[in-house]
């Protein structure tokens, strides 16, 4: 181990915002941190203390260089030259603006955040690849999902790009993934043993009680007195499954209303414009409220109020988690966390990963069926249910998925990695 607290840099191209991966770090930095280390970050829009972030634009998967490059490298077989000449141009840039990160804040560790799997922007990949080859930097490269996981990236012009960076063999990286599931692909495809670390929730310190600030919260979202408050928390992407949702929301056959808090993302809108169709001819009252949440409390640039994503958790009378496809599951975390009654449908993560804690939820198989609906139905009617089923859940919670195993797990693995160094 060197012999002076870690400084260690985040990378990926977003560190801001409700997304899982933004806050999965954060939640690494705030470990890290308590272990008395010191954390940096660099990225291409970040929110963090300003003296200790550097922002390069063209980091960002939504900067329009890099939009024009995904659109040549994926969908086809074939990239023009003029792609391949701009990825480089690229590349060379955010190399240089990483390098310049590593040296200003004397950095001794490296951990990528999804960067390295998931190729939204193939010249920060590459970029990062270069600057561990060159510099032989320890790096840790933290997975939420993987290319072969994203249909969109199936035909595509860059595969010489992703067996290169997405993810690379290196000696100097290290690979942690948050389910079991990545665990065994990526060594199926690679060789690679990576070690996982799932996410999770500072359940050592429950919820703060609530205050007034949230009280308004319901009437801003446009919900009346009677509706149940039905809280969808994540993007707006079709692997969310988000229809499954709407049939629950109209099938229970009471005053309810939908609300989805976070935004489409990076994969359009057309998922949104299908979801609100479908609200419309089944009769459901979705709200579409990204706009009024991010990890924080405080105001739009109109000043309009903005809500922290634990308000909306707060006030919540059910959450619904009915993914198709999750790297864990975050959002089914933080439902834990804050004491809210689930329904979940049994993604491949959610079996393997979480069922067998035994967490206690109103579970159905990819499509909702009249036992669904009658179980959700019997459980908002019995609150004493509600409250034994949400303890439990939040002990299981605090047993598996603390910031104590967190904290565990990342001292073992900063010590793997500088034994003998």
């Amino acid at each position: 181990m060197v012999d002076h607290p870690l400084h260690i840099g985040f990378i990926s191209t977003r560190l801001e915002g409700t997304d899982g991966v933004s806050l999965e770090a954060f939640k690494w930095a705030d470990a890290f941190t308590e272990l008395g280390y010191e954390c940096f970050y660099f990225a291409g829009a970040c929110d963090r203390p300003p003296e200790r972030v550097r922002i390069c634009p063209r980091a960002h998967f939504e900067h329009p260089d890099v939009l024009r490059l995904n659109a040549d490298l994926f969908g086809q077989t074939r990239r023009s030259p003029k792609t391949s000449d701009q990825i480089h141009d690229l590349w060379r840039i955010i190399k240089h603006a990483l390098g310049v990160f590593v040296s200003e804040f004397e950095l001794d560790l490296i951990v990528v955040e999804n960067a390295l799997s998931l190729p939204m922007n193939v010249p920060l990949g590459m970029a990062i690849t270069d600057l561990v080859a060159e510099t032989g930097i320890p790096t840790i490269a933290h997975h939420h999902d993987f290319v072969w996981e994203r249909s969109r990236y199936l035909v595509n012009a860059a595969q010489d790009y992703l067996e290169a960076a997405f993810p690379p063999t290196m000696a100097r990286i290290r690979h942690v993934v948050i389910n079991s599931y990545g665990a065994s692909e990526l060594a199926r495809r690679t060789g690679l043993r990576p070690t996982v670390i799932p996410n999770v929730m500072d359940f050592e310190h429950p919820p703060a009680d609530d205050d007034s600030y949230a009280d308004d919260l319901r009437c801003n979202l446009g919900l009346s007195e009677s509706d149940l408050f039905l809280l969808q928390p994540t993007r707006v992407v079709p692997r969310k499954c988000i229809e499954r949702a709407l049939e629950l929301s109209c099938r229970l056959d009471l005053p309810c209303a939908l609300v989805v808090s976070h935004s489409a993302g990076d994969e359009g809108c057309a998922y949104q414009d299908y979801l609100v169709d479908q609200a419309e001819r089944l009769g459901v009252h979705l709200i579409l409220a990204a706009g009024h949440f991010n990890h924080h409390r405080g105001a739009a640039d109109n000043g309009a109020k903005i809500y922290a994503l634990s308000d909306a958790y707060r006030r919540a009378d059910l959450v619904t988690y009915p993914s198709a496809i999750e790297g864990f599951g975050n959002a089914f975390l933080e439902a834990v966390y804050h004491r809210r009654p689930i329904v979940v449908n049994a993604y491949n993560i959610f079996e393997t990963d979480i069922r067998p804690k035994g967490f206690q939820v109103v579970e159905f198989t990819e499509f909702v069926d009249r036992s669904t609906v009658e179980a959700t139905r019997r459980l908002l009617a019995d609150p004493g249910r509600i409250e034994e089923m949400v303890e439990t859940n939040f002990q299981i919670g605090r047993r598996h998925f603390s910031y104590a195993l967190l904290r565990k797990r990342l001292r073992i693995l900063l010590d793997r990695i500088f034994e003998g160094l």
